[in-house]
């Protein structure tokens, strides 16, 4: 008889500690660095408790220095280790991007395959939480654009469990964002010990036969209350969650937007160089003749993001992303 999988009531952020701790547990060779991580427990405080249970040596208060400590996790990712950075939000990861793009995304091809640099680099995104400028940045296409690394956005607590698990594992350079505003906006249900989610596979989250809208992080419950607005409307949307924005789950995206023939795709990052525009070129490629409106992009604005009283109307809501369905719908 198959046994039950066990499992916990978490919220997003306890999924990331728990996944954190299961591999912590499971190989010495897992290292946490990052700013306030250990007597802190990070800003967020998702590794709570764990310099405590694993000691000072294995989960490390680093300087304030992002390039210092990124660089560090590159040279013990080469040399057998797999180190988890923290960077305490994606905002601050501008100083280590030279560190990244010159080191760790180009180790393995550099080596002709001889390194690889197993590490995660762990970054809290978005906006929608009233931080300080530079502390709600949604720059994850500079990463995108940057062949070696993978880039993965979890929506949900098991989803953000089973793919950190996976990106440790992975043997190359892993961008983990971690939506802010979904940190302890819900719970739910995460098998206890190990499991994984795979890299570079998105999900369906509703079946419809009209329009394909496509979101991943903070976005994924503003396209499903959308979606959840026009199905009232008899207009039936099938949701997909990228869940990796780096590789891009090809085959799930043509599949849907051959069927629907529309799409609307929903980030908030800025509406110029992100991650929509690169979905819309692989539309165009793989799905053109199938389409049966311009595909539809609700972003943010190409400005900064700005200060707390105007937040709210940088960022998507579900009365624009459905204003995108019902222009697709009449077109």
């Amino acid at each position: 008889m198959k046994t039950a999988v066990q499992t916990k009531t978490l919220t997003l952020v306890q999924a990331i500690t728990d996944g954190l701790d299961t591999m912590l547990s499971e190989s010495k060779e897992v290292i946490l660095l990052g700013e306030d991580i250990g007597k802190n427990g990070g800003v967020f405080r998702a590794t709570d408790g764990l310099q405590e249970k694993y000691g000072e040596d294995r989960v490390i208060d680093t300087p304030l220095s992002e390039a210092g400590f990124v660089g560090a996790a590159i040279g013990m990712a080469v040399n057998g280790f797999r180190p988890v950075v923290e960077i305490q939000f994606l905002g601050f990861i501008y100083p280590a991007y030279e560190q990244i793009m010159t080191h760790a995304s180009r180790l393995r091809m550099r080596t002709l395959g001889h390194y690889t640099v197993p590490m995660v680099i762990r970054a809290p995104y978005g906006a929608g939480v009233r931080a300080p400028e530079i502390h709600c940045d949604s720059t994850e296409s500079l990463f995108t654009h940057m062949p070696g690394m993978k880039v993965v956005c979890p929506s949900n607590a098991y989803d953000a469990k089973g793919l950190m698990i996976a990106a440790i594992e992975d043997p190359d350079p892993v961008l983990f964002l971690e939506p802010m505003r979904s940190y302890r906006s819900s719970r739910g249900e995460v098998p206890e010990g190990k499991y994984t989610v795979e890299i570079g596979k998105g999900k369906k989250l509703t079946e419809g036969d009209d329009v394909t809208v496509i979101a991943w992080g903070a976005m994924v419950p503003v396209a499903m209350k959308a979606a959840e607005d026009m199905k009232q409307k008899g207009i039936n949307c099938e949701v997909l969650d990228l869940r990796t924005l780096y590789p891009i789950d090809k085959d799930l995206v043509i599949e849907s937007v051959q069927k629907t023939g529309r799409t609307v795709i929903v980030h908030e990052a800025h509406a110029t160089g992100g991650t929509g525009s690169d979905l819309i070129s692989l539309i165009n490629d793989e799905a053109f003749l199938y389409q049966k409106a311009p595909a539809e992009r609700v972003t943010g604005y190409d400005t900064p993001v700005p200060y707390f009283g105007f937040e709210d109307h940088y960022l998507p809501t579900p009365k624009r992303v459905a204003a995108a369905i019902e222009k697709v719908m009449k077109f």
